[in-house]
């Protein structure tokens, strides 16, 4: 009775304080990204997109307040899209903004909020996450499929930006990408992100550890200390929830390989310390408080035992400040003079919740009072909460970040809340109908991202082609059965085209020249495009035509192709001296200037390209480098760099072709693992194990019976 009178009360108190930080935010800071508690104002510091309202959506659902939910969500829905100029972290707009709005598109169905239909494989808070990921994807056209750090909104990688990533801003994306190809169909997101973490799996060391940061364009790494702590964190979190949420046995195979490793050089008596990748000895004897996560992790893979031996050593530190400093000494017992502070994490409280549902020992309990008598005393302002600047004297610091409004008080409410539906153990669902007929939702197995953003599985499930046992190969085969379909029947057009104009007794100039114009115009810009002929016009395959049922068939030898006509109708524009363009007609004077020779008035055309009327090179003299270099000093500064700068060399990047060419190279290997199922099977907690085969358990017509 106590213990549930504790958990009552602390449950009360958390939601108080998550209204007073949440309401201090709309007062002081909306719309700016983040709230200054000590100045009762706002900052914008990831992107100037009003992050900390779209980080909270989901956790005012979870605590209940359904109408705030649906209010924020009509606001939210007021941004049609995020084409802004501006550079934000692909890292922090993913697991802050993406991962926000899909956990609350997944979650407006509990909130009263009217859906449309086709809900949750469509809603207008998946549009807007899938805009926000479509503008990351150039990030990831790079030399190893691994992202670029920041991207601008607007117009992709911005001019000068380094290649040099984080671990973590590498591999923290199968979850959120995941889920959103599940929802939408589209396969470019996940796909992407599943390459980039074989690319850094690739890229680990010989005795399997991975250092601190990458160079994406290379490979090389330009940080070798490996850890579990800052930089890598989340990069190990996502294999194991990556795993489980999207059903890759292949992932949680790299995280055991990973762990015995990481166990192997890196632990030391229940801590974590940094070491050399390459040999693995100590570098940095340091728990950092990042680290606080790896405990709940171990309890998704059902190391309970072990989990419950390292948070006694993570609440200790806790206990001796009050709050974990972003950096401890373990060899002096002391916090890091330089990184001393608190900024309010959650990964400490986040491991607590997750041990105490599996446990549900009354000392997690006990240490969650102790976190929240702990901010509640020192960082309580009457504008919200603070940054502990100093742990050892709680000096505050004015800054409040989004994570606390997503993470830590949505961690400290589940703690406190067992009968919360996010802790449904599987016994209990909901039917709904999707454009692939009903599935059961709500059975519990949530899967947090790394921003605590909660994902249903089930209802990925809902939306995913491939349960009903559709072979994608197939699907693949039968689109390209239909392009050459398409185009037989566009040439087919052009032959009835070009009879009927042999049919008639004359064609008009205008309409001979226009014709001529369009094609030599379309031609053109393809030319100018570089593209190939194949992916221009697409009229022959290497194995010949194919007929509607997939078989090949002869091409006749009087049979026309696309290519000829081209070829046809350019030879007669250039060699007919009785058909004269527009263009012809104002460049008669320059003709007149550069006569042609007489041998080059027949040409010859080979390919589909348009070639130019050749001018006399003797009158074309490029300057000399001298005579250029001095013309660019005389130019201001401004356009000197314009021109310098490497703008002109980098190609627009074009999502599809880049998953095309993602498929075509293979660059990584699948993993020996990926059709080891049983991997995902593990004794895990409960809820995970009811939903690790989702397509298995959750089939209603197996309910049924």
């Amino acid at each position: 009775m106590k213990k549930f009178n504790i958990s009552l009360k602390s449950k009360e108190e958390v939601r108080e304080m998550f209204q007073h930080a949440y309401d201090s935010y709309l007062r002081y800071a909306y719309p700016y990204d983040e709230l200054r508690p000590l100045s009762c104002d706002g900052v914008d510091t990831w992107g100037s997109y009003s992050l900390t309202l779209i980080d909270a959506l989901d956790t005012l659902a979870i605590i209940g307040n359904h109408t705030e939910f649906n209010r924020v969500v009509d606001i939210v829905l007021q941004k049609q899209n995020f084409d802004t100029d501006i550079n934000v972290s692909v890292f922090e707009t993913n697991i802050r903004i993406i991962g926000g709005l899909l956990s609350a598109h997944l979650l407006s169905h509990k909130t009263g909020l009217k859906l449309e239909p086709g809900w949750p494989c469509n809603g207008p808070l998946l549009r807007l996450a899938e805009d926000v990921a479509h503008r990351l994807i150039a990030a990831f056209d790079t030399a190893t499929g691994m992202p670029y750090g920041t991207i601008n909104l607007r117009s992709g990688v911005p001019p000068g930006e380094t290649s040099v990533t984080c671990t973590a801003g590498v591999g923290t994306f199968i979850v959120e990408f995941g889920t959103l190809s599940r929802l939408t169909g589209d396969p470019l997101y996940e796909e992407v992100a599943y390459n980039a973490l074989k690319a850094l799996y690739h890229h680990r060391s010989p005795i399997g550890l991975l250092g601190n940061h990458i160079d994406v364009m290379t490979g090389r790494w330009t940080a070798q200390d490996a850890g579990i702590g800052g930089g890598v964190d989340s990069y190990y979190e996502y294999l194991v929830k990556g795993a489980i949420l999207l059903e890759k046995p292949e992932l949680m195979s790299m995280f055991n390989e990973a762990r015995q490793v990481i166990d192997k050089y890196l632990k030391k008596d229940d801590w974590f310390v940094w070491a050399t990748m390459l040999r693995g000895h100590v570098t940095l004897p340091v728990f950092q408080s990042l680290e606080s996560y790896w405990p709940g992790l171990l309890s998704l893979i059902g190391e309970t035992d072990t989990a419950m031996r390292i948070i006694h050593n993570y609440h200790s530190v806790w206990k001796q400040y009050g709050f974990t400093p972003e950096v401890y000494n373990l060899g002096t017992g002391e916090a890091s003079s330089s990184r001393e502070s608190y900024p309010l994490r959650p990964e400490l409280i986040e491991s607590i919740m997750y041990l105490y549902r599996e446990t549900r020992d009354p000392i997690l309990l006990q240490m969650g009072e102790d976190i929240l008598r702990s901010i509640q005393h020192s960082a309580r302002t009457p504008c919200g909460y603070a940054t502990i600047k100093d742990v050892r004297d709680h000096r505050k610091e004015d800054r409040m970040e989004s994570f606390f409004l997503a993470e830590t008080t949505k961690y400290l409410y589940l703690l406190f809340d067992p009968d919360n539906f996010i802790h449904n153990p599987g016994v209990h669902g909901t039917v709904i109908n999707t454009p692939n007929g009903e599935c059961i939702v709500d059975v519990g197995g949530y899967i947090f991202n790394t921003e605590a953003h909660p994902i249903d599985p089930t209802m990925l499930y809902c939306c995913h082609e491939a349960r009903q046992g559709i072979n994608i190969s197939e699907v693949h085969r039968i689109y390209q059965i239909l392009e050459e379909e398409d185009n037989i029947q566009f040439m087919t057009m052009i032959d009835v085209s070009v009879n009927n104009a042999s049919t008639k007794e004359s064609v008009s100039e205008v309409e001979r020249n226009t014709a001529v114009e369009n094609i030599s115009s379309e031609i053109s810009y393809a030319d100018k495009n570089k593209l190939k002929q194949d992916e221009l016009i697409k009229t022959e395959t290497r194995t010949g035509y194919v007929n509607i049922d997939g078989t090949e068939r002869e091409k006749s030898k009087n049979e026309t192709t696309l290519s000829d006509i081209v070829k046809e109708r350019i030879n007669s524009y250039y060699n007919n001296t009785n058909v004269v363009s527009e263009q012809d007609e104002e460049s008669k004077d320059v003709e007149k200037v550069f006569p042609a020779k007489e041998s080059e008035k027949n040409i010859e055309i080979d390919d589909i390209t348009v070639v130019q009327r050749p001018q006399e090179s003797e009158h074309l003299q490029l300057p000399s480098t001298t005579k250029a270099k001095e013309a660019l000093i005389m130019l201001p500064k401004v356009i000197q760099d314009f021109l310098n700068n490497d703008w002109k060399l980098k190609p627009k990047c074009e999502p599809q072709y880049m998953l095309e060419r993602i498929r075509k190279e293979q660059k990584y290997p699948d993993h020996p693992d990926v059709n080891k199922y049983q991997l995902l099977l593990t004794p895990a907690q409960s809820f995970l194990q009811r939903i690790s085969l989702a397509g298995e358990f959750l089939n209603k017509k197996q309910l049924d019976l």
